[in-house]
């Protein structure tokens, strides 16, 4: 039976294929984009959703899967507490109120070591999103930890940028596990653990995707 959808981080790398993937899959009639503002994106089964984030309505999370690609850069947020919010908050509170929804599934787009104890400000606040997300005991919970993403950003990153080059002429040098990932694969790996039948709390490494 078809389901529907929901979409947090749509503008991203991955929650633009994350979008795409999703209004193709067989097994969504609907997808609800929940953005902060329109988004230029055009499709019969697509719904935006415009969301006031600090006060989402928990009418606009009805649905079946909650699939999360939200995330900024401490540059673009502009303090830890704001990065923390952007990363951590906002993901694990519309986990809540989605779950209240009777949302069953949960897929998230964390990190290649996230680690709620680690002494890394961006390691430790995806870990933290992790456990928070796994506290609520959805039907199924899949978090996939990508090392390095690969793909056409809409904003440029000088240190990712410097970062992915290094890695695809050391490619054969790096272990497998540390590799860049293309976001279309990311994607492609949560959209098909939502309709595989999976139950439980799931973590997705490199190698997984």
């Amino acid at each position: 039976m078809p389901k529907t959808a929901l979409l947090l981080g749509a503008t991203g790398l991955v929650g633009i294929e994350l979008l795409s993937q999703l209004l193709e899959s067989e097994h969504y009639d609907k997808v609800v984009a929940l953005v902060r503002r329109p988004i230029e994106r055009k499709h019969p089964k697509l719904q935006v959703a415009i969301v006031d984030f600090d006060h989402p309505d928990p009418a606009l999370l009805q649905g079946n899967d909650l699939f999360c690609a939200l995330g900024t850069t401490l540059r673009k947020a502009g303090s830890k507490d704001a990065q923390y919010r952007i990363d951590c908050t906002y993901p694990a509170e519309f986990g809540r109120i989605a779950k209240d929804q009777g949302v069953k599934q949960y897929l998230l787009v964390s990190s290649l070591g996230a680690d709620a104890s680690s002494s890394n400000f961006y390691l430790r606040t995806k870990g933290d999103l992790e456990q928070r997300i796994a506290a609520l005991d959805f039907e199924n919970f899949v978090s996939a930890r990508p090392s390095f993403l690969l793909g056409k950003r809409s904003e440029f990153r000088l240190g990712e940028k410097i970062g992915i080059i290094l890695s695809q002429l050391l490619r054969p040098l790096i272990p497998k596990r540390f590799r860049g990932v293309q976001a279309s694969r990311v994607a492609a790996a949560l959209v098909n653990r939502a309709n595989c039948g999976w139950q439980g709390v799931h973590f997705l490494s490199n190698e997984d995707l």
